[in-house]
């Protein structure tokens, strides 16, 4: 075992398998509530995985699923994890005036905070989407009082990306103690590779994952993690008018998820996503692009 004294903050981003960007042009939101819940489920399979390993993680939660699975934000507070914020119905941040960002971390915060009965201090944005394009929504963020937030992605892709933005913790707001801690990256020959996670994780060889943490972990940095609940579900419905690179994408290599996040969970230390923001601030930098 090769497990580091860093602890790595640990997080599930909390959505049904049908509003993953990748069917956002397939299904469409009017049809959501016709549509299997699976959600619930698989957080109840994810809860019981990380008991297991021993080790505590953070929910970015989309308020449109706490509003239907509250029983599943209870356990989640209750075997001691962070609920967080992800929005409320997954709509990507770019696509919002600012006024309209406010009104949906506040829905959002708001149906979190009653389902859970914890107070919600982090927010990661749908599909990562702060960016250059919306400096304007950390301000919105600090406004509301949060603590945090792990919404930018350090890297080119073609769903999102800020590659300019600093790689790990940055205070985006003159005055404010926000601190937003980018999703991890690694380095290969001067060019940053996406490592955090998700896809990529499912996708390649484990041992990439592996390397990247280890090298992340080695700058003297936590890596930030994340998943899916519809990641750990190989049973999930088809969703064959979607276009192939999208369920390529989406269904690759889900049944065996689970054995490759009890080998990460293994050979790694983790923790939520407050406590990992809490150790960074204090040499987070100002920096706003």
């Amino acid at each position: 075992m090769d497990k580091s004294t860093i602890v790595n903050g640990l997080s599930v981003d909390v959505e049904d398998w049908f509003q993953v960007g990748a069917f956002e042009n397939t299904i469409s939101r009017g049809d959501w509530d016709g549509l299997e819940l699976r959600v619930g489920d698989n957080v109840a399979r994810i809860l019981d995985l990380f008991d297991g390993a021993g080790v505590k993680a953070t929910f970015f939660t989309l308020g449109w699923v706490a509003e239907r699975n509250k029983p599943a934000m209870r356990a989640i507070v209750e075997r001691g994890h962070e609920l967080a914020s992800h929005g409320y119905d997954h709509t990507r941040v770019f696509t919002f005036t600012r006024a309209q960002f406010a009104e949906d971390i506040a829905r959002a915060r708001a149906i979190l905070e009653d389902a859970g009965g914890q107070e919600v201090t982090g927010y990661r944005a749908p599909s990562f989407s702060i960016d250059a394009r919306n400096r304007w929504a950390h301000e919105v963020l600090a406004e509301h009082g949060y603590a945090y937030s792990s919404s930018v992605a350090p890297v080119v892709h073609d769903h999102y990306g800020w590659r300019e933005a600093p790689r790990f913790a940055f205070n985006p707001v003159a005055g404010s103690d926000l601190v937003e801690i980018p999703v991890t990256t690694a380095l290969f020959r001067g060019r940053r590779l996406a490592a955090g996670g998700g896809g990529f994780f499912r996708v390649l060889p484990y041992g990439f994952s592996r390397w990247a943490i280890r090298q992340v972990n080695r700058e003297g940095r936590p890596a930030v993690f994340y998943f899916h609940p519809w990641e750990v579900d190989p049973g999930q419905p088809r969703v064959a008018e979607a276009p192939l690179r999208s369920r390529l994408r989406h269904y690759t290599n889900l049944a065996r998820m689970e054995g490759k996040l009890s080998t990460l969970l293994g050979d790694f230390a983790w923790g939520r996503m407050d406590a990992l923001a809490a150790r960074e601030m204090p040499r987070s930098f100002a920096w706003a692009a």
